[in-house]
């Protein structure tokens, strides 16, 4: 039995995705466990390209159950609308294949309302929020301020507790940010919308993983975000607001005694970044925006054009270590194929001296990347299936990267597709 979980080692957007929809194969149950509808994990199979942002990237695998677990912020209005649109071109959706813990909070309406007024608020010092009420919903979690999943199965309790909590949220979104308060008939017929939708697919999932692991099944833990995105260990305060790390996964799944076996950590040959915050190793100009255009980085969830930069050896460095990854799958090495030299960040300048450790978030911004270049293939090599397709430059870029960040590189993606893949 495998217990293995794929999390991204970077500042997200690295290809997890693709490598859940890949690996799932071998896997009888798929697990969202942090995160919400924030970001977006792109697949490319034969049933086309898919952008999910709640839904677990296994759906696509028949016979694979697809769990939303309760660290998971469950947005009903997103959830179905996304649900809608897979279910349109083909994919099947069923609570056999999906189920979402009753014990998942709802993200309220109110919550992306929250996200944007605040980062209006914020003017120039905002955090880069993609506003879809993330920051504002897990701090209402941690305040006792939701409702869970499973309440809609009460509906009289769960009308009066809708009413308190709207009680108390009106009074900051009119006093403190001058907005419209809501109204039991808004409440209700985001209820009757959205959240009557998704009812079917709620249920006991913390039971239902405890079967499959007395029964033996493979489970794959899909995160969301990276490690540097990560609310404990990443670049705070320009963070998400949950632990995308691997440690979180037996919490947010709903399964506490499981035990990770594997983490397979994901990490793009170069690096990218959507929001704000410290970025050491950014590009900028015609060569940034030449790197963007070849690899297509704009956000899955925004459409924001990402930043982007060399692959940074002491960030991923250190995001392995968070990770405690046990294998690596590098993404979209073909992406670097037209460069004639290939930039690597392989350490920092820090006051004046060189370091490898990846510095507390408050002297982040005072550090300078040290470049080094690596002689580039020139060639398309999307075709590649085995290692010995790869140029012997290209070979050489990934003995780099994995020699110097202490973790073997099992998978290297040569495109996006499903099978653009080599395993070593």
């Amino acid at each position: 039995m495998a217990n293995s979980a794929i999390v991204g080692i970077n500042w997200g957007d690295e290809g997890k995705g693709r490598m859940v929809d890949l690996l799932t194969e071998d896997y009888d149950v798929v697990v969202r466990f942090q995160g919400g509808g924030n970001a977006g994990h792109t697949v490319i199979n034969g049933l086309g390209k898919f952008a999910l942002h709640l839904l677990p990237s296994g759906i696509f695998r028949a016979g694979v159950v697809n769990i939303l677990g309760n660290g998971v912020a469950v947005d009903p209005e997103n959830l179905w609308t996304e649900m809608q649109d897979v279910m349109s071109k083909g994919v099947e959706l069923t609570p056999d294949n999906f189920k979402i813990s009753d014990r998942a909070s709802l993200l309220l309406p109110w919550h992306r309302d929250m996200d944007e007024l605040e980062e209006m608020r914020l003017a120039d010092k905002k955090y880069g929020s993609t506003k879809q009420g993330i920051a504002p919903f897990y701090s209402d979690k941690y305040q006792k301020k939701t409702i869970l999943a499973g309440e809609l199965f009460y509906p009289e309790e769960l009308k009066a507790h809708l009413a308190d909590l709207m009680e108390w949220k009106n009074l900051t979104l009119t006093k403190v940010y001058g907005a419209k308060p809501y109204t039991m008939e808004m409440l209700e017929e985001w209820l009757e919308k959205y959240c009557e939708r998704i009812k079917p697919y709620i249920c006991d999932t913390g039971m239902f993983l405890k079967e499959a692991q007395a029964n033996g099944k493979n489970i794959l833990f899909e995160a969301q975000l990276g490690s540097l995105r990560d609310l404990d260990y990443g670049i705070y305060p320009y963070t998400t607001s949950s632990n995308a790390t691997a440690a979180y996964a037996p919490i947010g799944s709903g399964l506490p005694s499981v035990k990770i076996t594997d983490v397979i950590g994901v990490v793009k040959a170069y690096s990218t970044c959507v929001g704000e915050g410290p970025f050491v190793c950014e590009m900028f100009g015609d060569e940034a925006e030449k790197l963007r255009k070849n690899g297509f980085e704009y956000g899955a969830k925004t459409g924001r054009p990402r930043r982007v930069g060399p692959i940074d050896i002491v960030a991923t460095r250190y995001g392995v270590e968070v990770q405690a990854a046990t294998a690596i799958a590098l993404t979209k090495l073909d992406v670097l194929s037209y460069m004639d030299k290939i930039p690597v960040c392989t350490h920092y300048l820090l006051n004046g001296e060189q370091t490898d450790r990846f510095p507390f978030p408050s002297a982040l911004k005072n550090a300078k990347p040290v470049i080094e270049y690596f002689d580039g293939w020139k060639c398309d090599i999307s075709g590649a299936r085995i290692w010995q397709d790869l140029p012997k430059a290209a070979q050489e870029y990934v003995i780099y990267i994995e020699k110097q960040i202490g973790c073997p590189i099992k998978y290297v993606s040569v495109g996006p597709e499903r099978d653009s893949i080599i395993i070593r």
